[in-house]
């Protein structure tokens, strides 16, 4: 098992600075496999690129929020975090059989364990931002410019309140998100 940062760790970093010559690079040698395997699986090639651009969207974030860094090829990773997407949208939404599973690549440990990192936070993103939806329109607008301005004094000011006022709905607001997400059944499964 790989104990270090990963060679391919560059496409991370281009995701992170939109540098396109290396996304295209990524498109050009990773794109092909995610596409035939969909395509042998009852999909499209639409349908694979908006797959690709989800997962591709996911580790964006996954990288800018966690500092994900890659201890596997990219290629393995990124075949599986696809083909999951795929095999999960497949089982969701129609009663079609996948018909190719075996494909070519070699999946290493740190790839499957890194697939199950993206995953999870996927799945925690998710349950974040359902729970952040229920609550009421002021919560959502003091927190997202809590999120925007790390300032509270300005989120004060901005929002025209004072800032014991800011800082003690903050509180609430946090308080009752985090009860919320608590108290829904897929939060012991992601927190094991």
């Amino acid at each position: 098992m790989y104990n270090t940062t990963h060679s391919d760790q560059k496409y991370i970093t281009a995701l992170l600075h939109n540098d396109s010559k290396v996304l295209r690079e990524l498109y050009q040698k990773f794109s092909g496999k995610v596409i035939s395997f969909i395509v042998k699986n009852n999909g499209d090639r639409e349908r694979a690129q908006d797959i690709i651009q989800e997962v591709l969207v996911t580790i964006y974030h996954q990288a800018k929020e966690k500092g994900l860094v890659l201890t596997a090829p990219f290629d393995a990773y990124f075949f599986l975090l696809c083909k999951r997407r795929w095999l999960n949208e497949i089982q969701k939404y129609s009663h079609s059989k996948v018909t190719n599973l075996d494909e070519n690549v070699s999946i290493l440990d740190d790839s499957e364990s890194m697939v199950q990192e993206t995953e999870k936070y996927e799945r925690q993103s998710g349950l974040y931002q359902s729970m952040f939806d229920k609550m009421s329109s002021a919560c959502k607008e003091l927190l997202e410019k809590t999120l925007v301005i790390k300032s509270l004094e300005e989120v004060a000011r901005i929002m025209q309140l004072s800032y014991a006022y800011v800082r003690k709905k903050k509180s609430e607001c946090m308080g009752k998100l985090t009860q919320m997400i608590q108290a829904h059944p897929e939060y012991q499964s992601l927190k094991n």
